[in-house]
C-alpha cells in the first residue's frame, strides 16, 4: 500500500501556488514535512534563492506556533526565534485575523493537524480564518491532513444556540471529514458570517481514505500525547464538562478518569505538569475511577462510548453538582444532560442521535474528497 502524502508534503503542487506571493501561514507544531516544520522548509527554500516566497507572518492557534503553550493559556504575539517571522496570536485577545493583519498578505496557507472531534478548537480557528479571508478578499490554501478519527460519524448534532469556540458548526461530535473537507463544507453550507464565501483551494492528501488508519507523526496538542488518547478523546472529553477529572495532570490525559468521591481500586493524583496542565482539575487530590489505557473496542473505533460518563454519573453521590455549565458547550445541546439525569440508557441516547446523523451524512457526501472504504487509490 502506498504511503499517505499530506498536502504539505506535495511541494510540487504547493510551491507554484506560493511563488511571488506574500503569504501568511496558520500553523502549529504539527505543520511538518517529514520532521521539518513547513515554515522552516519554505524559509529555507526562499533563502536558497530558488523560490520567491515571502512569509509576512504566522498566525498561531491554541498551544502556540511551536506547540509549547499549555492548554487554555493565552498565546502571545511575538517573533519566532528560529525564523524571525512575526507571530500573531489567534488564541488571546483575538481569534480572527483583522483587516490590518491581512493588509500586506495576498495568500493565507492553513496547515494544522485535526483529530476529528467537534470540540477540538483548531477547526474553530479554521472557521475564523476563512471568515477573515472572505471579508478581506484574500484567498486561502488548505494543505489537507488525514483525520485519525475519520472512519465514522457519531454524537449529537450541535444546535445553533450552543455555538461557542469549542463547537461552532451544526455537525456531530465526530464528523468524519478531514480539515480540508470541513473547509469545503463550511464554505458550501454558508456558515461564514453573512453567508460569506472564501476563495478556497484544498491540496488533498494522496493515498488516503477515511477507512485507512493513520498514526500522527507529531502529537497534535500537549494533552493528546499518543494515538490511543486521540481515539478515545471523543468519548472521554465529555468529562471536562463535569466535576470528574478527565486525567489532565497525569501523563495519560483522556485515558483515565476519576474523582475523590467515586468508588474504585484504581487511583491517580492530578499534578501540575509543565507543558501539559499547570492547573488541572482536582489538583493534588486522590481520584478513584477507571484506567482506560488498555481499552480497545471489539468492533473497532466506530462509535462514541458513553458508558463511562453514564457510570460515573450513576456512582457520583452529589448528582445535582455533577455537571458544569461547560457540558452543553461540549455536547452542543442541553438534551444530553437531560437524558442522563432522566436515566436513559446508552442505547436509547444513541437512538435519539440517529435522525440528525442521517441528515448530516447526506450533507457530508457533497464534500468528500476521499472514499470511506479502505482502498488506497481513492482520491478523485
Amino acid at each position: 500500500m502506498n504511503a499517505i502524502r499530506t498536502g504539505a508534503e506535495q511541494l510540487e503542487k504547493v510551491l507554484p501556488l506560493l511563488e511571488n506571493r506574500h503569504i501568511a501561514v496558520v500553523a502549529n507544531q504539527t505543520s511538518v514535512i517529514s520532521e521539518t516544520h513547513l515554515v522552516d522548509t519554505l524559509t529555507a527554500l526562499s533563502d536558497a534563492g530558488g523560490h520567491a516566497i515571502t512569509i509576512r507572518k504566522v498566525f498561531a492557534p491554541e498551544h502556540g506556533f511551536r506547540g509549547n503553550v499549555d492548554d487554555g493559556v493565552t498565546v502571545k504575539d511575538e517573533v519566532d526565534p528560529v525564523t524571525g517571522i512575526p507571530l500573531i496570536s489567534l488564541y488571546g485577545k483575538q481569534k480572527k485575523p483583522t483587516e490590518e493583519d491581512l493588509a500586506d498578505v495576498d495568500l493565507v496557507v492553513f496547515d494544522i493537524q485535526d483529530v476529528g472531534a467537534r470540540f477540538y478548537t483548531f477547526i474553530s480557528t479554521l472557521h475564523y480564518v476563512m471568515e477573515a479571508c472572505a471579508e478581506n478578499s484574500v484567498p486561502l490554501l488548505v494543505l489537507d491532513r488525514p483525520n485519525p478519527n475519520g472512519g465514522y460519524t457519531d454524537g449529537p448534532i450541535l444546535e445553533p444556540q450552543w455555538s461557542t469556540f469549542v463547537g461552532m458548526h451544526p455537525i456531530p461530535v465526530v464528523y468524519g471529514l478531514t480539515i480540508g473537507e470541513l473547509a469545503l463544507m463550511i464554505n458550501g453550507e454558508g456558515w461564514l458570517r453573512n453567508g460569506g464565501r472564501c476563495d478556497l483551494t484544498v491540496i488533498p492528501c494522496e493515498n488516503y481514505n477515511h477507512g485507512r488508519p493513520y498514526s500522527l507523526p507529531v502529537k497534535p496538542s500537549p494533552n493528546l500525547p499518543n494515538d490511543h488518547a486521540i481515539k478515545i478523546y471523543p468519548s472521554t472529553c465529555f468529562f471536562e464538562g463535569t466535576v470528574i477529572s478527565e486525567g489532565r495532570g497525569t501523563l495519560t490525559p483522556f485515558e483515565l478518569y476519576g474523582h475523590p468521591d467515586l468508588p474504585g481500586d484504581f487511583s491517580f493524583v492530578p499534578m501540575a505538569i509543565e507543558g501539559m496542565s499547570m492547573h488541572p482539575k482536582l489538583k493534588g487530590e486522590t481520584c478513584y475511577g477507571e484506567d482506560l489505557r488498555e481499552f480497545s473496542p471489539e468492533g473497532g473505533w466506530n462509535r462514541i462510548e458513553l458508558r463511562w460518563l453514564l457510570d460515573a454519573y450513576a456512582k457520583y453521590p452529589d448528582k445535582g453538582n455533577f455537571f458544569l455549565p461547560f457540558f452543553e458547550s461540549l455536547a452542543g445541546t442541553d438534551v444530553l444532560r437531560q437524558q442522563i439525569i432522566a436515566g436513559w440508557t446508552e442505547d436509547r441516547i444513541r437512538a435519539s442521535w440517529q435522525p440528525g446523523l442521517e441528515r448530516y451524512r447526506m450533507v457530508r457526501e457533497n464534500y468528500l474528497l476521499y472514499n470511506d472504504d479502505e482502498r488506497p487509490d481513492c482520491n478523485p
